[in-house]
């Protein structure tokens, strides 16, 4: 189901349209302009038959909310976020909760070659040695084009060649459902014109015992277990993958049993230090890029909830918030602003820096072979 934007400017810009299925209901209202289109944003909240319920807005294809029952029937808003667009755009630190592309993490220099073409990208990070996240260019800043569904959104942003610094006319697309389990299932697909590289995923905060909990260190009574990660890469000195994978048996990194985060965050050991805390990248076991596995699954012993993230990517990035806190971050939904290490993100995705690494999986999209994958969040409760 698609609604025109021109139908939309000729309402008041305090709308809200409730749009029924047979799966539930999604509401939708306004979000804000965004400056650098001078368009409207929109915001999209949909709830399952259990009462859970999700916000997701046009800008940059962003979860800004997910509201779960806790272990007293209690609704917990477990994921930090912003409530107008502006506070994305103007303030753009964590890119909370966005689709992150076109290539997600860190390439080492800002260049990479394919079909023996080097492209040198925007260096943002790291004193001008390093891209990050798309940059100043990154899609978790763009509007995208919205197609409603009977339980979701299908959000599609077309990136031009050269934009960004990056190769080819490339259609993305960042589907989200919320399904009758508890189920959020994102869905990343792609085609482009040209080979080109492109690793995306979903850059969501979470804090079990609720994003109002904001103050520093507030994630670190939380459990993780990441039972399907043996390995993880190696960082140099800036935090990218030297092509070195190394064992988590005898380090901080092992959560393949559970454990408390605050138990290892501050263990002495240089990849820590380098990340100052939890930002590694971890290695999928039995990867073979189709079928589902569980990566994480991350519990509060205060709420009783339980975060399960499964994907089809053959890695992600675990990473405890540690550069939350900065000055100019705009206040969160609950008018606090987020600190340091106060959340957490699992990050399903291809291995940072892969385009320059030979050994890991290649995150080039070649024409005529599109790219699907997907990651699901899936929230239950224990005692």
């Amino acid at each position: 189901m698609q609604v025109e934007d021109s139908k939309l400017s000729r309402v008041s810009s305090f709308f809200t349209k409730i749009i029924k299925s047979n799966k539930g209901k999604i509401k939708m209202q306004e979000f804000g302009l965004v400056k650098s289109t001078n368009k409207k944003a929109y915001l999209f909240t949909i709830e399952n038959k259990n009462g859970m319920s999700i916000d997701l807005t046009t800008l940059g294809a962003t979860l800004t909310a997910i509201r779960v029952p806790d272990k007293n029937g209690k609704t917990v808003d477990v994921a930090q976020g912003y409530t107008s667009a502006d506070k994305f755009t103007d303030y753009p630190v964590g890119h909370a909760g966005g689709t992150i592309g076109p290539v997600a993490n860190k390439i080492d220099y800002g260049t990479f070659t394919i079909n023996g073409v080097k492209y040198e990208l925007e260096k943002n990070k790291d004193n001008g040695r390093t891209h990050c996240h798309g940059a100043s260019q990154g899609i978790d800043i763009k509007n995208w084009k919205y197609e409603l569904t009977d339980n979701g959104v299908k959000f599609t942003y077309v990136k031009k060649d050269g934009e960004g610094g990056h190769p080819a006319n490339v259609t993305i697309s960042t589907t989200y459902k919320l399904t009758d389990d508890n189920t959020i299932k994102i869905i990343y697909e792609a085609t482009t014109d040209k080979d080109t590289v492109l690793n995306l995923t979903n850059h969501s905060y979470f804090n079990l015992d609720g994003e109002n909990n904001a103050e520093e260190g507030a994630v670190l009574n939380h459990i993780v277990q990441l039972p399907n990660s043996s390995k993880f890469t190696v960082n140099n000195e800036v935090a990218v993958p030297t092509g070195e994978i190394k064992n988590v048996e005898g380090t901080p990194f092992d959560f393949r049993t559970p454990e408390v985060i605050k138990n290892r965050i501050n263990e002495k050991d240089e990849q820590l230090k380098i990340g100052a805390g939890f930002d590694q990248n971890y290695c999928v076991d039995g990867y073979d890029g189709e079928k589902m596995i569980d990566v994480a699954k991350v519990k509060s012993p205060n709420t009783g909830i339980v975060l399960t993230v499964s994907t089809n990517l053959p890695g992600f990035q675990f990473y405890t918030a540690n550069h939350l806190g900065k000055p100019v971050q705009p206040l969160g939904k609950s008018g606090k602003r987020y600190e340091k290490r106060s959340s957490l993100c699992v990050e399903p995705q291809f291995f940072p820096n892969a385009i320059n690494i030979d050994d890991f999986e290649s995150p080039i999209v070649k024409k005529g072979e599109p790219l699907k994958r997907e990651i699901d969040y899936k929230f239950s409760v224990e005692n």
